[in-house]
């Protein structure tokens, strides 16, 4: 049975599993959906929307599904999304979608750090890393296992690659490309992020071949397009080449180099 304390606040029109624990003062409105084993700890505020998957944690004073910061909302019925197994530390905002995709959604297994901010239409992937103040724009796309540094401003629209880590304090005006490590202002790609590829277990010829990529993309003084066709022309196309390649094309703001 739910343990729900007796100071919170549960409409009647929420659907909240079994096992579910709602801490002091926290509000659950209507449409709220609530998976099994999940906690909510005190002064949390589900607004209309909020889907939250099995063992998600959500802590004091978070916010999930109130309405987009857009002027051009309308007061569409939309949602904001939590997957299994995601922690939200204090104070995280989540903004639910507009009708331009009709959610937000943060995946599985993903970490948003206490001040954290996820604006409308926003989709993470999975295994993701909001640090400390992290503020995303309007339809970010990142893809799954990336890392953002604290205190991080992504523009709108920006899309950040699988594997890529963000260092802290820096600004992201446009897409990042997967497994890269970035940093310096303004905003620049370092190098592959070795370090973390290695802790998940890429192997050492994997790393080796996206850092000779890389070499071509962005440090050559090649153009993308010229450094894709010399990279065809040069290299063995591995998977993780190609989640490179695919990435370009679906690229709108330009990779940042």
């Amino acid at each position: 049975m739910s343990e729900i304390h007796k100071t919170a606040i549960v409409s009647p029109r929420a659907e909240i599993a079994d096992d579910v624990v709602i801490g002091p003062f926290s509000i659950i409105e209507d449409n709220v959906v609530i998976g099994k084993g999940t906690r909510i700890d005190s002064l949390v505020m589900l607004a209309p929307g909020a889907i939250l998957g099995e063992n998600v944690q959500v802590s004091h004073g978070a916010v999930i599904g109130t309405k987009p910061q857009d002027l051009k909302f309308e007061g569409e019925e939309t949602k904001a999304i939590i997957g299994d197994n995601t922690v939200i530390r204090e104070y995280v905002t989540v903004n639910r979608g507009t009708k331009a995709t009709g959610e937000t959604r943060v995946g599985k297994d993903c970490l948003l750090m206490a001040y954290s901010h996820t604006a409308h239409d926003c989709h993470i992937g999975d295994s993701v890393i909001l640090a400390n103040s992290v503020n995303l724009a309007g339809h970010i796309e990142i893809d799954d296992f990336a890392i953002l540094g604290g205190v991080l401003p992504v523009h709108q629209f920006v899309k950040i690659g699988t594997h890529a880590m963000i260092g802290g304090g820096f600004r992201v005006p446009q897409d990042v490309c997967p497994y890269a490590l970035m940093g310096g202002y303004p905003l620049k790609v370092v190098g592959v992020n070795k370090i973390g590829l290695r802790r998940r277990g890429f192997a050492r010829e994997v790393i080796d071949a996206l850092d000779h990529a890389f070499k071509f993309l962005f440090f050559s003084g090649l153009n993308t397009s010229q450094a894709v066709e010399r990279i065809q022309n040069e290299m063995e196309i591995i998977p993780e080449i190609q989640i490179i390649f695919d990435f370009i094309k679906r690229s709108e703001r330009g990779l940042t180099k």
